[in-house]
């Protein structure tokens, strides 16, 4: 193998390694950033795992994938969950508080409110479920 194209290849790993960790970053920062927002919260019922779902009336994907995605999670979990739909064309403050940077986006809660999964762009509901079961 030359040079040049072993340099490439260790600045491309380099670059994808940086990207990985970043998104990490970001993802954990959203969610400490949005700890002490649930508590304002008044529609959160305290005790079961709640999906709050950021989307607008002109989403496409929400409507056409991330919606029967969420419909499909919670008939397979039952009364165990809750979901809150909002949106962030109507509450656009709230969304600014939550860190919405793209709809549709879904945040996870555990059964005391507290954020533990940030989703954004449409999630399948085979990775909604595996989230929520891991809170319950």
């Amino acid at each position: 193998m030359n040079e040049p194209l072993l340099t490439r290849l260790l600045w491309s790993l380099v670059i994808i390694a940086g990207a990985y960790l970043l998104l990490r970053l970001i993802r954990w920062w959203m969610l400490n950033r949005v700890q002490n927002t649930t508590h304002h919260s008044p529609a959160i019922e305290p005790g079961r795992p709640t999906v709050i779902y950021f989307t607008t009336p002109d989403c496409a994907p929400c409507k056409t994938v991330q919606r029967p995605a969420l419909q499909k999670a919670l008939s397979q979990l039952g009364e165990a969950c809750q979901l809150i739909e909002v949106n962030a064309y109507e509450k656009p403050d709230l969304a600014r508080q939550w860190g919405v940077l793209s709809i549709p986006t879904t945040f996870i809660l555990d059964s005391t409110g507290k954020p533990r999964h940030v989703n954004y762009g449409v999630t399948p509901a085979e990775k909604l479920v595996r989230q929520l079961k891991a809170l319950l």
